[in-house]
């Protein structure tokens, strides 16, 4: 029976983990129905015993010493609003290279990336990314453009969706749907091609992507279904590439044969050819590297540079990009393998906070120094939301509603969306120009389509929409833009500095960021002075604000670094509590009586979530949770288990709110009948945290058996 195979009724409170291939039999003499509201229950689990108690075993050499070596690192940044490559010879560490200048750009507009836009055929086949995909859409006939699909700023669907899996659809300009998978895999394979075609030019000879580590950069505040997803884009296949011959994207199948995954990054066999870094983390590793001529110091505690801190907001930052602007032609960043002057500061044990400002998110990370070989430990989980420069061009898009109507406005966007992205990159170029300091009014041309369709809608003329609008800060100018005054556009600013401003605020009220030495303003909407004024105004008292130079290509060069020796973070927090579902002996009083299981006079408590590492706890890289089991049933051969998580740590049952099931360990020992099994086989199970990743695996001792399986957030 049961409680006898598992070990007697004396041995005292035991844990099962929950199983599926004995339901019959294990459920046929159990509780009255009433007592069968559980679902696990439903899917008839038995009983697997504890044979040793949780311990902790630090596997990280060992791991080291497993990896694949690779003659170059290639990173992608994956950004909201612009994305870019880099990459750097694992023989020439000190050398990181950003991609070649890409063709287009927009006055007033760095093109040291290119838009995150992507433009499908009427037949949704691709045809183009970046401004190649822009521009076209650009010239296409309106009325033809309405047949074409557009996609912009779509990684913002990632973060925004609840319930995000492998259909999530998104939606083009002109309001057709398509899979963002598909999209996603697109762009990735598109970053590819560009990468391995600039190397083989480079070395004078096709270079394999088997040479070539992938690292792809992601927001820190990301769920773990979004960091999954971005994983599996990368694993995609393309059938034909190359412009527009890229077709149809194909799913992995995860038992198919590794010839199959030509086309994709990596593949799930080898996936350590692919790293999913965390972006502040690849920040906080360049910044390590910083020496005094680059970076900018906006506190007022110090001169750097020769800017005071009245110099530094506005013109000496234009100046510095300036200098950065004329020495880019090179492409190539020296990295001395050297600690910088401002890190060489930092001693055992002090703290910074790094604020990864982009396009669609605001990523906090508070890193801890460790001594000697300067390895960062994650002191407190990454936190942040959607208050990226994304909120300005929101801002902006109320204040066109409120002038013109928001029904105009939805309907424009719908039948001249080509136009629309024309309005929207001349209030791109005017918000880089933003300024505390500006007097001079911002022009915002509007396109000649916006106006004549909005006469025909209306009835009247743009200039007297904004007369009746009584918006007095921007004006009509007879040039055919608006004119907005400084105050207009720093108005628009305001809410996004303000969400940031108080996430730094409450973060800082925390007794493990109290004592923080630096803040360093990183990313594409650190360059914003406005957004600089404001970390300088709220936080120059509390620490030292560090931007570096080139402050959008921070996130890129150090997904290179990390790319090239990824075990420089050293800690991290869990994001989610992870653990099993198991059987408790049941006691009365504690055990809410719905969860009772009665099998041969035994009382079990079903559901029971058997913690494996807590949110928000510490994890050691290659660190692992090692459990051993036995089965309940000698001649059972097939030992499942069931992996959940949670986002909150007081977890009891699998069936809280918020539990949700990511993953399952399906050993099969059959076939090992004749192997000299002992009475109470042993099944070690072990968990490895640490990495971006997690892994489980389940191993049968007795015959070495073993099954893997990555957390899986997406097919559950």
């Amino acid at each position: 029976m049961a409680d006898k195979e598992a070990g007697g009724s004396d041995s005292g409170p035991r844990a099962y983990t929950l199983s599926e291939e004995c339901a019959l039999s294990f459920l046929s003499e159990t509780a009255p129905a009433s007592a069968y509201s559980s679902p696990a229950r439903s899917l008839g689990d038995t009983g697997i015993t504890p044979l040793s108690p949780s311990h902790v075993v630090n596997d990280a050499d060992s791991n080291v010493s497993e990896q694949q070596t690779f003659l170059v690192v290639v990173a992608v940044d994956f950004g909201t609003t612009s994305s870019g490559y880099a990459y750097s010879f694992t023989k020439e560490p000190e050398c990181i290279h950003v991609m070649r200048r890409w063709e287009g750009g927009d006055p007033g507009v760095s093109n040291q990336k290119t838009p995150t836009t992507i433009l499908l055929t009427p037949e949704r086949k691709f045809h183009s990314f970046g401004y190649a995909a822009r521009d076209f859409y650009h010239d296409l006939d309106p009325n033809e453009a309405k047949q074409w699909l557009y996609l912009e700023k779509f990684k913002m669907k990632l973060h925004t969706t609840g319930d995000l899996t492998m259909d999530t659809d998104l939606m083009a300009a002109n309001g057709k749907k398509v899979k963002a998978l598909e999209i996603f895999a697109y762009a990735l394979q598109y970053f590819k091609e560009q990468a391995l075609k600039e190397l083989s030019d480079q070395a004078g000879s096709d270079f394999e992507n088997s040479d070539v580590r992938w690292v792809i950069t992601v927001p820190a505040i990301w769920k773990q279904p979004a960091k999954q997803f971005m994983r599996q884009a990368a694993y995609q296949v393309s059938v034909g590439v190359g412009g527009s011959k890229m077709a149809m994207v194909v799913a992995v199948p995860p038992l198919a044969s590794a010839s199959v995954f030509q086309a994709g990054l990596a593949s799930p066999e080898n996936s350590e050819q692919l790293i999913i870094a965390l972006e502040p983390e690849a920040a906080s590793i360049y910044c390590r590297k910083l020496r005094l001529h680059q970076m900018i110091e906006l506190s007022s505690k110090a001169v750097v540079n020769g800017y005071s801190s009245s110099d530094t907001v506005g013109a000496g930052f234009a100046q510095a990009k300036e200098h950065v602007r004329r020495n880019r032609q090179s492409r190539t960043f020296l990295v001395e393998n050297v600690i910088g002057e401002i890190w060489s500061e930092l001693e055992e044990g002090d703290k910074y906070v790094v604020v990864d400002s982009g396009g669609g998110t605001v990523d906090l990370t508070v890193h801890q120094i460790r001594l000697p070989e300067g390895h960062l430990k994650e002191l407190y989980k990454a936190t942040g939301g959607p208050y990226g420069s994304l909120g300005v061009d929101y801002e902006f898009e109320k204040l066109l509603c409120r002038i013109f109507g928001e029904d105009f406005i939805e309907q424009f966007r719908m039948k001249r969306p080509a136009a629309w992205v024309d309005l929207m990159i001349a209030f791109e170029s005017r918000k880089r120009a933003a300024a505390p300091d500006r007097t001079n009014p911002l022009n915002i041309t509007l396109p000649f389509s916006f106006i004549d369709y909005y006469k025909k809608f209306r009835g009247h003329s743009v200039e007297h929409a904004l007369r009746k609008s009584n918006v007095d800060f921007v004006k009509w100018s007879s040039q055919g833009m608006l004119r907005m005054s400084p105050d207009a556009m720093n108005a628009l600013f305001k809410p996004t500095i303000d969400s940031i401003i108080e996430h730094l605020r409450d973060l800082f009220q925390k007794p493990e960021v109290s004592t923080v030495k630096f803040l360093f303003l990183v990313g594409g909407f650190a360059e914003a002075p406005l957004l600089q004024q404001a970390v300088q105004a709220a936080f120059g008292d509390k620490c030292r604000i560090i931007v570096p130079q080139d402050v959008g290509l921070t996130i890129l060069k150090g997904a290179v670094l990390f790319g090239l020796d990824p075990a420089v973070i050293k800690v991290r927090r869990s994001p989610l509590t992870y653990g099993v579902g198991v059987l408790n002996r049941y006691v009365e009083g504690k055990h809410p009586p719905e969860k009772l299981l009665v099998k041969d006079g035994t009382r079990w408590c079903t559901d029971v979530f058997d913690k494996f590492i807590s949110a928000d706890q510490s994890v050691a890289l290659g660190e692992l949770v090692k459990r051993s089991y036995t089965p309940a049933k000698p001649s059972q051969l097939v030992i499942i288990i069931n992996i959940y998580s949670s986002e909150h740590d007081d977890v009891s049952f699998i069936t809280d709110p918020g539990v949700k099931k990511c993953g399952t360990l399906r050993l099969d020992l059959t076939g090992t009948s004749g192997t000299a099994v002992p009475p109470r086989r042993e099944i070690q199970t072990l968990m490895q945290f640490g990495d971006t990743e997690i892994k489980a695996t389940a191993i049968d001792i007795a015959t070495s058996k073993s099954v893997k399986v990555g957390i899986d957030f997406l097919n559950y």
